[in-house]
C-alpha cells in the first residue's frame, strides 16, 4: 500500500507549488486534490481551470515526484445526487466530468463522489432512488474515464451498515463504480474492520482518519493513532481483500509554520501500513 495526504490537511494559503514541495519532502507517496469553489484556497482545483493550469500542476508533480493520488470535492453539498430538481442534476454531471478529465489529467487513478443524504423533507426511499437515478443517467462518464468512481460513506446518515453500501453499488452494476470507504466515519457506531470484510473488492479508495470513543454516542476525530480504532484489525481485513492502494489521510488543517507535522502524518501512515 502507499501513503497520500488529502489537501484539505493542508493550509488554505498553501499554493501548488508548495503543497507537492512539502508534501514531497515528508515523505507521502501521493496527494488527494480536491475540486473545490475557487475562494476555497490557493491548491484547489475548479470548474473553471484551463489546460494550461492543469498542466501547471502535473509539472509541480512531476517535479517533486509525488503523483496526484485521488480527487476528492466539496461541490456536491450544494449540488446533491438525491436532488428532485433536474437543474441540480444536470450540475452534478458537470462536476463528475470535471473530476474524471482532471483525474485523467493528472494521472489519479480514483475520484471521491458524495451521495446525497435524507433530510425532513426527503426520505431515505426517495434519496436511494434519486441517487440510482443521477448515477445510471451519467454511466456513459462513469464508464468512459480511466478512473474510478468511489461513493463515500459521509455523515449525512445515507449509508448506515455495510450492506445497505454493498447493495447501492451492486444495484447500479456500473463498471468503474466502487466504494470509497472513509474509515473514521463509521467509528462512532461500528467498527471500520467489519464494514471493509463486507465491502470487500468493492473498495477502490481508503481515507483514514482516527476517532475517539467517549462513552455512549459521543466522541471526536483525533490525529492518527490517538484514537479507538483498532488499527491492526483493518489492516488485517485490507490485506484479505487485496486492497493494495493508497491509504489517505483526510485530517484537520495543520498550521503553517510546523512542517514536522506532516512528517509525524507520514509516519503514522507507515505504522499503519506495517501492521
Amino acid at each position: 500500500m502507499k501513503s497520500a495526504i488529502n489537501a484539505w490537511s493542508c493550509p488554505n494559503e498553501l499554493d501548488f507549488e508548495g503543497l507537492f514541495r512539502n508534501l514531497s519532502a515528508a515523505g507521502f507517496d501521493g496527494v488527494e486534490l480536491n475540486l473545490d469553489h475557487a475562494d476555497r484556497s490557493r491548491h484547489s482545483l475548479t470548474l473553471e481551470m484551463t489546460n494550461a493550469q492543469l498542466t501547471q500542476i502535473r509539472r509541480f508533480s512531476e517535479e517533486y515526484e509525488l503523483p496526484v493520488s485521488g480527487i476528492s470535492c466539496s461541490l456536491y453539498g450544494g449540488t446533491p445526487l438525491s436532488s428532485r430538481n433536474s437543474e441540480d442534476r444536470s450540475r452534478a454531471r458537470k462536476i463528475l466530468d470535471a473530476q474524471l478529465r482532471f483525474a485523467d489529467f493528472l494521472g489519479a487513478d480514483g475520484i471521491l463522489i458524495v451521495p446525497g443524504g435524507p433530510t425532513e423533507e426527503r426520505s431515505i426511499r426517495e434519496c436511494w432512488d434519486n441517487n440510482q437515478e443521477s448515477l445510471l443517467s451519467m454511466k456513459d462518464l462513469i464508464t468512459s474515464g480511466s478512473a474510478r468512481v468511489g461513493v463515500e460513506n459521509v455523515w449525512n446518515n445515507f449509508f448506515l451498515s455495510p450492506m445497505e453500501m454493498a447493495r447501492f453499488i451492486d444495484e447500479l452494476n456500473i463498471p468503474h463504480l466502487g466504494a470509497y470507504f472513509d474509515v473514521g466515519n463509521v467509528a462512532l457506531f461500528s467498527w471500520p474492520e467489519y464494514w471493509i470484510e463486507i465491502l470487500g473488492k468493492r473498495i477502490c479508495k481508503i481515507h483514514i482518519k482516527d476517532f475517539k470513543k467517549t462513552g455512549g454516542n459521543a466522541g471526536h476525530f483525533t490525529h492518527l493513532l490517538e484514537g479507538s480504532i483498532r488499527w491492526n484489525r483493518v489492516m488485517q481485513a485490507l490485506k484479505q481483500t487485496g486492497y493494495d492502494g493508497y491509504l489517505t489521510a483526510e485530517l484537520s488543517m495543520m498550521p503553517s509554520a510546523p512542517h514536522y507535522l506532516y512528517r509525524i502524518t507520514q509516519d503514522a501512515i507507515r505504522e499503519i501500513m506495517a501492521m
